[in-house]
């Protein structure tokens, strides 16, 4: 129920978001406008199927009918999916579990060679889809039309999303929210950090809830647009090229798990962060020592 689809970031451009991934050597794939009308998309897809969704109007300062707060403040992380085989008894699960969803929906957009692409949305809470519980998503057209890795992020040593940091008020309330939506999710484990906040992970889950410590950035960014993501964090087998590739400078330990991060700035990728597992970290031990 929490394998992650795609993760979402937006900005006031489209421009900006591709031409920041392209500095890193990761440039996207434009794939289209939406059936809204509104709103334009390109993507980065990763080795394990999961994708970094990059959103923007297509026309300057035009209101968009999701996530229209960070596009017009360059929010970056905004939303994130989860795939759903069975969308509606997905959806049925969780107001059984008294859960609040809204759909499944229908959504379309068309690719730039005129494929076209449907799928259906259903989205658990209140606010924008995928603010702190993820949306679900299930594709009416085959999965591989919508997305396939990228050439350069096939080639590199990133696999894909494996954790999405949300930014919360009360993340104790929250974890709860989440063990009710999903009852597989293992213990929390609550722990401080010192980039102004404390942090509630599910060891070896996506979700991660970063709740504000004193007047700290994520205070503000909370002020700014309420609890949504604030980070994206993606899997690699080489963790110091990465950290070199994003310009991150900040070292944690997630349980066994070795995370950098960047300083919080200005830039559209701010919130994107990596994580080398154990057993990746394990595997490439490994592969030195026999000299592969």
């Amino acid at each position: 129920m929490l394998r992650t689809d795609h993760a979402t970031l937006a900005a006031s451009s489209l421009e900006r978001l591709d031409d920041a991934f392209g500095a890193v050597g990761l440039p996207t794939e434009y794939g289209g406008m939406h059936s809204n009308g509104v709103t334009e998309m390109s993507l980065l897809g990763f080795q394990d199927g999961s994708y970094i969704e990059c959103i923007s109007t297509a026309e300057p300062g035009v209101e968009s009918p999701l996530w229209d707060a960070h596009i017009r403040g360059d929010g970056g992380p905004c939303g994130w999916a989860v795939r759903a085989g069975d969308i509606a008894a997905a959806a049925d699960r969780l107001r059984d579990a008294g859960v609040a969803v809204s759909g499944p929906e229908p959504m379309a957009r068309e690719r730039p060679d005129g494929v076209e692409l449907a799928w259906e949305l259903a989205v658990p809470g209140e606010g924008e889809p995928g603010a702190t519980l993820p949306f679900f998503i299930a594709d009416e057209t085959p999965r591989e039309w919508r997305v396939s890795p990228t050439p350069a992020a096939a080639d590199s040593e990133l696999t894909g999303i494996e954790r999405v940091v949300l930014g919360v008020g009360d993340a104790d309330r929250a974890a709860e929210r989440f063990r009710r939506a999903f009852p597989d999710l293992p213990e929390p484990v609550r722990e401080t950090s010192d980039r102004g906040a404390t942090l509630v992970r599910f060891p070896g889950a996506a979700p991660v809830l970063a709740e504000p410590t004193g007047g700290s950035w994520l205070a503000d960014r909370l002020e700014e647009f309420g609890p949504s993501p604030c980070g994206v964090v993606l899997g690699t087998t080489d963790i110091e090229r990465s950290a070199e590739r994003f310009g991150l400078d900040t070292w944690l330990s997630w349980g066994e798990d070795r995370v950098a991060w960047g300083p919080q700035a200005a830039d559209p990728l701010s919130g994107v962060g990596v994580v080398e597992t154990a057993g990746e970290a394990a595997q490439r031990c490994g592969r030195k020592l026999s000299g592969a």
